[in-house]
């Protein structure tokens, strides 16, 4: 890059994190200061909107770039088919997102022009651009955007920043093979926790629920225990009331017998006295 398209950057992106209300003053004070070539490149400097500007405060504080890694990480548990890491990235980006458009809103308000609705729904759109789509994120990185980027429109992001525009996607500490193999072989070994955590866990439901069987069926076994051992003290008893039974049985059977022989000799006796009676003149 030339030293004066260097230079249009600087005061470029300089007049764009100015509160839009002194943009215009500011911007023909510099083109006047610098003159020549750049200086009427300056004049030139669209207003920008009051969204951009948010957003271009935001990138001067620095937060965006914490975006643009999370869109990297996205790209790559998505390259890795990981589910379970889309997911939660997915929810992070969103929180994020919002964080971020409630900071841009919060930065305009302490410079003294804050944010109606429309325009935190422009910055929370440029912020979520900035994530999705690498193009766009090298646009609105700069820090010179002059209207907002949505990604829903066919737009070319590159419109929206004034100054130079940068080449290919924005790229942020951009990890080395090494890292991510480290990183990929991280993300494995924590899945490897995760199914291990998820086995164990089911394998401790399986053994309480093994252990309420067990406890209920030696329950059971220690009722019908008891139960059997009062069965065989109850026909233990009855037994021996058996034995008493038949005892006295056989003693009234022989009491009978004798009684029946003493009845039979006294009717014989009784049926001789008879005779002689009857045979007395």
């Amino acid at each position: 890059m030339s030293d004066a398209a260097t230079l249009l950057d600087e005061v470029a992106a300089e007049l764009l994190a100015l509160p839009p209300a002194r943009f215009t003053a500011a911007r023909n004070g510099r083109a006047e200061e610098i003159g020549g070539a750049v200086g009427r490149r300056i004049a030139k400097l669209r207003k920008p909107t009051l969204a951009a500007w948010a957003v271009n405060l935001l990138s001067r504080d620095g937060q965006l770039a914490e975006a643009v890694e999370l869109a990297q990480a996205l790209r790559e548990a998505q390259d890795d088919a990981d589910a379970v890491e889309m997911t939660r990235l997915g929810r992070q980006r969103r929180q994020l997102v919002a964080a971020l458009a409630r900071r841009a809103a919060d930065l305009a308000a302490e410079a003294g022009t804050p944010l109606s609705a429309p325009m935190r729904d422009a910055v929370e759109k440029t912020v979520n651009a900035a994530i999705i789509d690498p193009h766009a994120a090298a646009m609105i990185l700069t820090g010179r955007l002059v209207a907002s980027v949505d990604l829903a429109d066919d737009t070319d992001p590159s419109a929206a920043v004034a100054g130079s525009v940068p080449e290919g996607a924005a790229v942020v500490e951009t990890p080395t093979r090494d890292d991510l193999a480290q990183r990929r072989a991280r993300k494995a070994a924590e899945r490897a926790v995760r199914e291990a955590e998820r086995a164990r866990a089911d394998a401790d439901r399986a053994l309480a629920g093994a252990t309420a069987r067990e406890t209920a069926a030696r329950e059971k076994a220690d009722r019908v225990r008891e139960r059997l051992e009062g069965l065989r003290a109850e026909i233990a008893r009855v037994e021996k009331d058996a034995d008493a039974a038949h005892a006295a049985l056989d003693a009234a059977e022989e009491e009978t017998a004798a009684a029946r022989e003493t009845a039979t000799a006294r009717t014989r006796d009784l049926d001789h006295a008879r005779s002689v009676v009857e045979g007395m003149p």
